[in-house]
């Protein structure tokens, strides 16, 4: 396998749970696995450590991120208002190249979800939101918007994952937010990007609790 291609299949792989949190990632087994010498390997893997996907630790050599307490509830505090700033942003600055990208991306994620492809969900939303932090054209705030990117879609499986009336129900409202998105980025309208961010958090909330226990968090957790 070529050098970019194990790059992506590896991101595939965590993103969508395959490779679990706190997974080692053992270089000979990838090696063989993927035909691939232990020099481009180990670029690959310095690159994914560079961007949140794992975590080189001295004398234990590669695992996937981990997402322990700590970090779930960061990621609680952190998203809603991580998400309104980059909205914010992206309504202000989209190109037209951008906005017909995220168009793209939104048909086949409409796709995905008819055909209950949970992994092609979960991809072409991260995909979805990863653009609104490219429209969004601010180097300050992508770095941590890519990391709770990571951990948004690892965490989202629950949700594409429905077994129930009511989160089917969901998941097509998650399908009508995103097309409401893409029209207050084309009218530039800002403050309407703002409020469907929060009702796009609030609607998956409570899915996204289901990842860390079966109780939901407390809500002052999730509003500290």
């Amino acid at each position: 396998m070529k050098k970019n291609e194990l790059y992506e299949e590896l991101k595939r792989q965590i993103l969508t749970l395959k490779l679990s949190p706190g997974e080692n990632l053992e270089e000979i087994s990838l090696c063989n696995k993927y035909k691939i010498s232990r020099t481009p390997l180990r670029e690959i893997l310095q690159k994914l450590a560079g961007e949140g996907y794992i975590e080189l630790i001295k004398n234990r050599g590669a695992t996937v991120s981990s997402m322990d307490y700590k970090t779930l509830r960061n990621f609680f505090i952190t998203a809603p208002m991580m998400y309104s700033a980059v909205g914010r942003l992206a309504a202000k600055n989209a190109t037209q190249s951008q906005i017909e990208e995220l168009q793209q991306v939104q048909g086949n994620f409409i796709k995905a979800n008819k055909m209950n492809d949970i992994d092609g969900m979960s991809l072409y939303n991260n995909r979805f939101h990863r653009l609104i932090g490219e429209m969004a054209d601010n180097n300050y705030l992508m770095p941590s918007y890519d990391l709770l990117l990571i951990d948004h879609a690892r965490i989202g499986q629950t949700f594409f994952r429905a077994i129930s009336k009511e989160m089917l129900n969901d998941l097509k409202e998650v399908s009508k937010h995103h097309d409401k998105m893409i029209e207050c980025i084309i009218k530039g309208d800002s403050e309407g990007m703002v409020i469907l961010t929060h009702e796009h958090w609030r609607l998956a909330k409570d899915h996204l609790e289901m990842y860390v226990r079966p109780d939901p968090l407390p809500d002052k957790m999730l509003n500290e």
